[in-house]
């Protein structure tokens, strides 16, 4: 068996910010980087196939866009969470709604919990990340490291 230790993963100041939505979900995630549109423009946005095409759409904000969530797309998510290459997840789910894939988004929150990074899971934890003065600065946060 492993043996865990940590180490330390800095964020850099311009952070790489994941966008996911479920359906019944997605006008208020885009309701949400409207209101945030000038300071999601300094730092890199990436998410999942219709949300990242609505965002960018309605935002014109540039959002590299992945796969659709059910199709790949939150799986692609937590395996750049895992490279170290997410730094925020902001993912607008639907408490009341099943969703075929659940393993899947229950596999990427745990991912971004192993991982330590700060995980949105509605609007107004949104609000808090994006206001926090951590935002723009450097992050170092401690990170699983199995010897």
């Amino acid at each position: 068996m492993p043996t865990q230790t940590t180490a330390v993963l800095t964020s850099p100041a311009r952070k790489r910010i994941a966008l996911v939505a479920h359906d019944n979900m997605k006008d208020d995630l885009i309701a949400w980087t409207q209101d945030h549109r000038e300071l999601l423009t300094r730092h890199e946005l990436v998410g999942t196939g219709t949300t990242a095409r609505m965002v960018a759409e309605h935002t014109k904000l540039d959002v590299e866009r992945l796969k659709s969530g059910p199709l790949g797309g939150d799986q692609q998510i937590g395996g750049q969470v895992a490279d170290g290459k997410i730094d925020i997840l902001v993912f607008f789910w639907d408490p009341l709604e099943p969703q075929p894939h659940d393993p899947d988004i229950k596999a990427l929150l745990r991912i971004a919990a192993v991982w330590n990074i700060p995980v949105a899971c509605n609007r107004a934890s949104a609000d808090f990340i994006v206001t926090s003065p951590l935002i723009g600065e450097p992050y170092e946060r401690r990170v699983p490291e199995y010897l």
